[in-house]
């Protein structure tokens, strides 16, 4: 089969954009066998200056920077671009007016696996600005008919604190992990049918068993949507 190319903009953190590479690849040569990988193209960022960015408000600047990035994704021969973070879908419509190619939105296929799963009443844990902001929950429910709950204020800090001071450090505490464990269970008490991890590092921390109901790990479904895409033509 002939495979379009996968523009990724990446390093937000690079421990979930290493995630993703392996991912993409080991589904494109699961789908293709012999020793086939995927054609791909990672313009990958330093974060720290992004995350500071991020904290102080700067999201005009931080469009510059996606947009330039999706620039040179494309000017390399890019077919499409597949974003890895869910926060910075914040910016995902100043991304795809930036280019002529396709951006593949992360909430898109996370939805369509909620809806084939029959759910309808879905939790979502991410960073502060996916949990808070309107970008993503929006597009679930208007999009997509997905009624968003998140988690209270205090969890809501306690889940933000734990992806910036640890997961994109690379760092899995067990005490980080029996702290989501138990804001799941209070967003199941809620009325959760599922839960979204809705940051690409939470799937290195939180596992099927740490959950009473199904996870929807971005991560891997946005990875595994991209090869899809890449394989459709």
């Amino acid at each position: 089969m002939q495979q379009t190319t996968i523009g990724l903009i990446g390093g937000m953190s690079w421990e979930s954009s290493a995630e993703y590479y392996r991912i993409i690849n080991q589904e494109m040569n699961r789908r293709l066998g012999g020793v086939h990988s995927a054609q791909c193209l990672m313009w990958s960022f330093d974060f720290d200056p992004i995350k500071h960015l991020q904290h102080e408000g700067e999201w005009d600047k931080l469009a510059d920077a996606m947009k330039e990035a999706a620039v040179r994704l494309e000017r390399g021969g890019a077919d499409f671009i597949v974003l890895c973070t869910n926060t910075m879908h914040r910016l995902a419509d100043a991304i795809a007016s930036a280019v002529s190619i396709p951006l593949l939105h992360i909430a898109d296929p996370t939805a369509e696996k909620i809806k084939a799963a029959g759910l309808q009443r879905i939790g979502l844990l991410g960073t502060a600005f996916t949990m808070e902001q309107d970008f993503y929950k929006g597009r679930l429910q208007q999009r997509h008919g997905i009624d968003v709950i998140v988690p209270e204020a205090e969890d809501r800090r306690v889940v933000h604190e734990i992806i910036y001071k640890e997961l994109v450090l690379g760092r899995i505490e067990p005490e980080s992990r029996q702290a989501y464990r138990d804001i799941i269970a209070r967003l199941i008490e809620r009325g959760a049918q599922g839960i979204i991890l809705g940051c690409t590092e939470i799937m290195l921390l939180v596992k099927e068993e740490d959950s009473a109901v199904p996870l929807f790990d971005t991560t891997t479904i946005h990875a595994v949507a991209a090869v899809d895409r890449a394989l459709a033509g």
